[in-house]
């Protein structure tokens, strides 16, 4: 057993220094010290909007370097133990050892699959949408699961959401709602669940107890800094404001602080009502406007790129990459990379890494 974790020991001291340069660590640490210096300077929390920014790219960074220390101190705390285990004959503690090594080793692979996501958006937050479709009452209902989904595995993995924009539908849940979602690799991870979602239940708004499917489809962009090269000419957009509010009641605000950006080119429209000022809604509004227009552009690449390999593009409505049927079996399949399960509450109660995991392993697999 000694001779074999010894193996495995080296074989992770060996995929720990790869990934060391895959991600060019000496250049994070550095950039995590300069970092940590900005943020001790005198009146560095004046600019908050900046300041936010500052602390994003700080703790996207220190996933990355704390992960590795913690995994190199591991490294090394079991080959110290597995040499005194040997000199000592004591079985026992190499089987700690072992399974020590075991665990490292799964952590390691998770690791090593963040290295995987690779493309320069990967690590940015990012501007989740569900748009309830066709079928009223039941496909709001449908979205706002979907938001409950989303927000538990947020809460779960650690990411910071807010909504920033949300209009309720007529008797329950959403006809859309956009939420903000900080953290290490957000759109890397959450870009996976673009696309058309069904559900088959018995609706609890059907008296007769018939079974409905609803769709609801979700939309993921990159959340960019003020920095992004997007040009947005002054005549391109018409900027209208408005009165928040939902549904009436309490929930209707008494000022005209909601903002609405129409992108005439290409018409796309950005709506904000959740912030505290107009002048924070038009901000936020800006930001996504800029995030839709790079994905737009990037749309357009990938389908020039599958007009050349004959690939047929994978977003359509219609086209549900993932089906949830509680009715008359229990099952959740994603369509694209077969993956399921028929633990259905676990999944909407927010255990969606399998689908994820899958989908961008598939992914990877194809580059």
């Amino acid at each position: 057993m000694a001779e074999e974790t010894k193996q495995k020991l080296r074989d992770i001291r060996e995929r720990l220094e790869k990934l060391a340069v895959s991600f060019d660590l000496p250049a994070l640490q550095k950039r995590e010290a300069e970092i940590n210096e900005m943020m001790s300077a005198t009146g560095f929390w004046n600019n908050q909007e900046k300041a936010r920014g500052v602390v994003a790219e700080l703790k996207r960074v220190k996933s990355i370097t704390d992960a590795y220390a913690r995994m190199s101190k591991q490294l090394e705390d079991c080959e110290v133990m597995l040499e005194l285990a040997t000199e000592e004959h004591d079985a026992e503690v190499e089987a700690d050892v072992a399974a020590d090594a075991e665990r490292l080793e799964k952590t390691l692979g998770d690791f090593e699959f963040k290295s995987m996501l690779n493309h320069p958006n990967d690590r940015l937050d990012a501007f989740m949408s569900i748009h309830a479709g066709a079928g009223g009452t039941e496909s709001c209902d449908w979205a706002a699961m979907l938001l409950r989904m989303y927000s538990r595995w947020m809460e779960r993995h650690g990411y910071e959401a807010r909504i920033v924009d949300s209009l309720e539908g007529e008797g329950a849940g959403y006809r859309n709602v956009m939420i903000e979602v900080s953290g290490p690799w957000a759109y890397g991870y959450l870009k996976s669940e673009i696309g058309v979602h069904r559900l088959v239940r018995i609706s609890p708004f059907d008296s007769n107890a018939r079974r409905h499917t609803s769709f609801a489809s979700v939309d993921v962009v990159p959340e960019f800094d003020e920095n992004i090269e997007i040009e947005i000419k002054e005549g391109d957009i018409r900027v209208d404001r408005m009165r928040a509010g939902g549904a009436g009641g309490q929930h209707v605000n008494v000022t005209d602080s909601a903002v609405r950006i129409t992108h005439l080119p290409t018409g796309i429209v950005v709506q904000c009502q959740n912030e505290r000022s107009q002048h924070q809604n038009l901000e936020t509004a800006m930001k996504v406007l800029k995030s839709r227009l790079y994905r737009l552009e990037e749309q357009k690449r990938e389908e020039e790129l599958a007009k050349l390999y004959g690939e047929k593009g994978e977003i359509a409505w219609g086209h549900q990459i993932r089906s949830y049927v509680l009715q008359p079996y229990q099952m959740v399949k994603d369509h694209r990379t077969n993956a399921e399960t028929g633990n259905v509450q676990a999944v909407l109660d927010g255990d969606i890494d399998m689908f994820i995991d899958a989908y961008l392993r598939q992914k990877i697999e194809k580059k």
